[in-house]
């Protein structure tokens, strides 16, 4: 079993965490507030909590950061940074830009440690129940290293290429999940208004081509103006976001997702940024 640290308890790294330990890991784990570090010992009844970053690697074979956006990993990685050692493994699943994650991967090969971006995919109820799916980026032999412990939480792991292209599949993901939610928000607004049981019209359609996870999961919530089931629309703009910023950068075209994109603007100005990304039916029903 590994010696881990843990940094960022939020709704997806708390559970990843628990994980790890509940695989019989050794798990260290900090927290920017340290109370939520301090329950989540008493929780799981497992691991033990450290003053700041830099403390809990300490030791560490692997170090996990799950974190907000990129101003928060770069804050926790510096605090750290000075306290790496050859041989350890630093791996980001925060979902975060691939520009940084090859800035932190060339600053921890600097002190011989290795890197993976590994954003996931899975939301809270995933990262609950581990089965979540992680986009990594990085060399073979890193991945090798981490890929074992990552299982304690995964679903699937799969090595997309050098560091950088875990944070750019995820943007993929979040490109296709937002046009998918779109689609299904106006195929259940067109329903509605033209006086069609939604419930008989998903029972014919989710047989055939227009199913998904999104429709089988979320059509009777959306219908019935619910929005507490997952991934806020606050954090859905920040990774569409940054899928945009590279976007910009690569010359690639995204007309649709600059659209939606504009759609949850919609969604955030009407004070809902904490309602789930099916929450975009609301603003067509509205």
């Amino acid at each position: 079993m590994a010696k881990c640290a843990f940094l960022g308890l939020g709704v997806m790294g708390g559970p990843m965490a628990r994980h790890l330990a509940q695989k019989g890991h050794d798990v260290t784990v900090w927290n920017r507030t340290r109370e939520k570090a301090d329950t989540w010992v008493v929780k799981t009844g497992a691991g033990k909590t450290a003053a700041t970053p830099a403390a809990a690697i300490a030791g560490a074979d692997f170090i996990f950061m799950c974190l907000g956006d990129d101003p928060d990993v770069e804050a926790v990685f510096a605090d750290f940074a000075p306290s790496l050692k050859v041989g350890q493994v630093v791996a980001d699943h925060t979902t975060a830009s691939a520009g940084l994650a090859r800035m932190l991967g060339e600053a921890a090969a600097a002190k011989g440690a290795g890197f993976v971006d590994a954003p996931v995919s899975g939301g809270q109820a995933g990262a609950e129940n581990g089965q979540l799916t992680v986009m990594c980026g990085g060399d073979e032999a890193t991945f090798a290293k981490v890929e074992p412990v990552m299982r304690a939480y995964s679903k699937q792991i799969t090595l997309i290429g050098e560091i950088g292209a875990g944070q750019l599949a995820k943007s993929v993901n979040q490109i296709c999940i937002a046009g998918v939610v779109q689609g299904i928000a106006e195929g259940l607004h067109f329903a509605r208004k033209n006086g069609l049981d939604e419930a008989k019209v998903i029972e014919a359609i989710s047989a055939g081509a227009a199913q998904s996870w999104q429709m089988q999961n979320r059509w009777k919530t959306m219908v019935e103006g619910k929005f507490d089931f997952g991934f806020a629309v606050d954090w859905m703009r920040k990774d569409l976001r940054i899928a945009l910023d590279a976007a910009r950068s690569s010359g690639a075209s995204l007309p649709l997702t600059s659209l939606i994109d504009q759609f949850y603007a919609d969604v955030q100005a009407d004070g809902h940024g904490r309602w789930d990304t099916s929450s975009l039916i609301s603003r067509l029903n509205r």
